[in-house]
């Protein structure tokens, strides 16, 4: 997508600059989605349980004590959530150092806003082990500050993480953009106050007020975002 986008001060009505991105990480910038289901299954059967299909829907998005947790509970595992935390992790860590494929799109849009110099947070439900492995491949220098889900008390779908991000970039969370892939994410981000676009992943997220649903990253420039912010009041 070519960028027409206006000077960094532009405001398309007064007040209504925008003042941060705030992007997710798994299934949002990174294709891993798909990679955490896969080793959840592999987990489980050496476990001796079998997932089932539809279960996907439900733990997608994390964070890991409700996803973990769930399907302890559905399969009966004779596991704690402590011990099977760490067999995802190191499963999960495993895939991303073979393969870490990015979104379409997540490159150009980064590059873009370091470009432009708009400050932008990773905001993830993934522990910090993992997200500074992912890190390496997107480019720290892309990023002001990144959050992980086990450095907050209360993670998505909860409001702290975007909360969080906001105040140490020193911005106004409804001043910023926010991109996710998952109900939980989005839910999490609409909490805190932020505008919303929505990348399903794995499952349909459906349009609503301050939610914008996109089929793909490459359909999002600093423009798009840029143009969130008239819908601020």
């Amino acid at each position: 997508m070519t960028s027409t986008v206006p000077a960094l001060g532009t405001r398309t009505a007064e007040g209504s600059a925008l003042q941060a991105v705030l992007l997710d990480m798994d299934g949002t910038l990174v294709d891993t989605e798909g990679f955490w289901w896969d080793v959840e299954v592999e987990v489980f059967a050496a476990l001796g349980h079998v997932l089932d299909e539809s279960w996907r829907h439900v733990v997608v998005g994390g964070p890991m004590t409700r996803s973990a947790g769930f399907l302890i509970e559905a399969t009966g595992a004779a596991i704690t959530l402590p011990e099977v935390s760490v067999l995802l992790n190191e499963g999960f860590e495993t895939r991303i150092g073979q393969s870490l494929p990015l979104m379409p799109g997540a490159a150009r849009l980064l590059a873009e806003l370091h470009e432009h110099g708009i400050p932008t947070a990773l905001v993830s439900a993934s522990h910090r082990r993992i997200i500074d492995r992912v890190l390496d491949v997107l480019g720290p220098h892309h990023f002001g500050l990144s959050i992980a889900g086990d450095e907050v008390s209360r993670t998505k779908p909860y409001p702290d993480p975007y909360l969080l991000a906001a105040a140490g970039l020193g911005v106004d969370p409804a001043r910023c953009a926010v991109v996710e892939d998952t109900v939980t994410g989005v839910t999490a981000a609409e909490a805190a106050g932020c505008q919303v676009v929505a990348v399903p992943s794995i499952a349909p997220i459906a349009p609503a007020e301050r939610r914008t649903v996109v089929s793909s990253l490459e359909e999002v420039d600093l423009a798009f975002l840029r143009g969130l912010m008239t819908q601020v009041r």
